[in-house]
């Protein structure tokens, strides 16, 4: 089975979760981005990609805004459930922006990445990266693969919503919220796509947005019932 959830800003304490304990042999855990334990290469961290990697699931997450992207463009660059993968330590991966992976039946459509709203006080390479808003490569290649699938995915996992569904939020909350490119590339994804759930991380709560739109933060979401008829 394929399960989410959202951010964990190196919070250790989340990995031990006990749905996530519960979790089999060969069942998938992805996390929607701001994972935080590819950071600073430390024996601390060294010791916690240790320990997802002998997990009897696997653990993979999306980059969000707070990534090191030098040190994760550093794990080897593979091809795993037939998307591109960074392989953190065994059974913990790193999935690429725009790829398409085939998991327990679902075809899964991902693509990590946003934008740091307090990037002017942040150092480059040191707590910010540019590499967190995504490349013109990286946008042609995820259109490329949607295309390849006829525009059709089960699932469809970021770290930002789509423009129309980040501008719902912000109004809910009182607030204008600022939409990137990132944002309006979803946006035209969302229109041109079929799918049947979209899930997200970087809002920062639990909550069904519209019957297609959940925003995930701690909660730990099961997404079976979702595969395609064969």
């Amino acid at each position: 089975m394929v399960y989410v959830t959202g951010d964990m800003h190196r919070e250790e304490a989340r990995l031990y979760d006990r749905k996530i304990k519960r979790l089999k042999k060969r069942d998938t855990l992805i996390i929607l981005g701001d994972f935080g334990f590819v950071w600073d290469d430390s024996d601390w961290e060294k010791k916690i990609h240790k320990y997802l990697g002998k997990r009897r699931y696997n653990v993979c997450f999306l980059d969000g805004t707070n990534e090191n992207h030098d040190l994760l463009n550093k794990y080897p660059l593979t091809v795993w459930s037939g998307g591109k993968v960074h392989r953190i330590n065994n059974r913990l991966f790193h999935l690429c922006r725009g790829q398409i992976f085939n998991i327990d039946g679902f075809k899964i459509f991902t693509f990590g990445g946003g934008e740091s709203l307090d990037r002017e006080m942040r150092i480059e390479h040191q707590t910010w990266w540019r590499e967190e808003l995504p490349s013109k490569k990286e946008l042609e290649e995820g259109v490329e693969n949607l295309e390849e699938h006829s525009c059709a995915v089960d699932l469809i996992l970021t770290h930002e919503p789509p423009a129309l569904v980040k501008r719902s939020i912000a109004a809910r909350r009182g607030k204008s919220e600022q939409v990137s490119k990132l944002n309006c590339y979803l946006q035209e994804v969302n229109n041109n796509c079929t799918f049947k759930k979209w899930f997200f991380g970087s809002c920062h709560e639990d909550r069904i947005i519209t019957p297609v739109h959940t925003a995930v933060y701690e909660e730990v979401h099961s997404v079976d019932g979702l595969k395609s008829k064969k």
